[in-house]
């Protein structure tokens, strides 16, 4: 679907700008612009110039910024200049303080850039460029290593209190009476089971001696302390109740 715009555009001095008339710092040529070390190399550029004898030459970062755009553009001297007259990241890049609408310089003055800007100097950039990188993501690493040092080296300090209010309080520890009794008591839900739908067939339900087993159990279970030979005893009864239960 096609729909034609009814308003008309407005003249170029009043289209609005993105990021309120501000460059945006996450643009490329912005990131670029922070990561070359533009002063490092500006006095040794400078001792190509006579210091009294002709007319002012354009600035390092002039020079080496258009070389850049143009390389990584792709375009002619003539297109690069005319795409940094359009662009203000372009102008930013160059050292430009504000946007301008007439060239900031000629084509022709990138013959004498790329004379006077050599392979030699290009590649001093780069090993400062990746000096810089290596040094600052050094510095992180140290920064890390040594806040890790510090929360190591932290003792531990003032009272620990645990509120045990919500624990489960029906866990048991296991032990061979209780687990006994337990297989005795499924034991017996089992045989109800089992006696209902043959309630009219044997008219007297089988004894289990449930109450007394439950009772030599409790004897036993409720004591704080229970020696040996308790133990063994109420083992051997629960097993005697299992046993006469399977026998049923």
């Amino acid at each position: 679907m096609y729909r034609k715009e009814e308003q008309p555009l407005p003249p170029p001095e009043k289209f609005e700008l993105p990021f309120e008339g501000k460059l945006s710092p996450n643009n490329r040529w912005v990131i670029m612009a922070e990561l070359i070390p533009w002063d490092d190399f500006e006095e040794e550029y400078a001792k190509l110039f006579s210091a009294e004898k002709g007319a002012p030459a354009k600035l390092f970062r002039m020079a080496l910024g258009t070389l850049i755009i143009k390389e990584k553009l792709g375009t002619s001297d003539r297109e690069t200049i005319e795409k940094i007259r359009e662009n203000p990241y372009l102008q930013y890049f160059i050292g430009l303080n504000c946007y301008q609408q007439e060239p900031p310089l000629e084509s022709s003055m990138l013959v004498h850039f790329r004379k006077r800007i050599d392979g030699e100097l290009i590649n001093k950039i780069n090993k400062k460029i990746v000096k810089r990188e290596i040094d600052k993501s050094d510095k992180e690493v140290k920064k890390k290593d040594c806040l890790q040092e510090k929360r190591e080296k932290i003792k531990n300090k003032g009272k620990l209190i645990l509120d045990a209010t919500c624990a489960p309080a029906d866990i048991k520890y296991p032990t061979d009476l209780g687990i006994l009794n337990q297989a005795r008591i499924e034991t017996e839900r089992i045989i109800d089971n089992l006696y209902k739908p043959l309630r009219v067939k044997l008219r007297k339900k089988p004894r289990t001696s449930r109450k007394i087993a439950r009772k030599e159990y409790l004897k036993v279970a409720k004591k704080r302390k229970v020696s040996y030979q308790e133990r063994r005893k109420a083992i051997g009864k629960q097993l005697k109740y299992l046993k006469k239960i399977e026998e049923i």
